[in-house]
């Protein structure tokens, strides 16, 4: 069975999804005054980063059938990487996230008087987690103009 077909239609929703969260994460730790946009963060990274682990299932089932001395060897290579290193930033931030709420996190916080309940909150990690963000939406770029090249400069898996 021939995958080629499944991975440029699964890449749209991630790449909205991840960019929409990074977005709304700026606007959630640097507007005044705050939105409460923290629900609508966690729904659109966990959505964004199951699609992207689909989207990147699906490339690296497709490439499985290119030719492995191609010219554009080179650029499908980045476009990999950069794909992979972007599903473990985005998981990175949704496992940090997640031990955050942990109960053990929570003691620790409350034993240092910080009252936080959400790593969005949390003054300390404001600018790392803008970072994050930052970095996010700059590798969903790169992959995206690797993933770009190899279909309109080398027409790989067109047709």
């Amino acid at each position: 069975m021939n995958f080629t077909h499944l991975h440029p239609a699964t890449v749209h929703f991630p790449i909205a999804f991840l960019l929409l969260a990074s977005a709304l994460t700026l606007l959630h730790l640097f507007r005044r005054p705050a939105l409460n946009l923290k629900p609508t963060i966690w729904m659109l990274l966990v959505l964004g980063w199951i699609g992207g682990g689909v989207a990147v299932l699906t490339g690296l089932l497709a490439q499985a059938y290119l030719p492995p001395q191609a010219p554009y060897r080179a650029v499908l290579n980045f476009h990999i990487w950069s794909g992979l290193a972007t599903l473990t930033l985005y998981g990175f931030w949704l496992y940090r996230g997640w031990t955050y709420r942990s109960a053990r996190a929570r003691q620790q916080r409350m034993r240092s008087g910080v009252s936080t309940e959400d790593l969005l909150d949390d003054a300390a990690a404001r600018w790392w987690v803008a970072l994050l963000a930052i970095a996010g939406a700059l590798l969903i770029a790169a992959t995206g103009w690797f993933g770009g090249r190899l279909v309109y400069e080398f027409g790989v898996n067109v047709g």
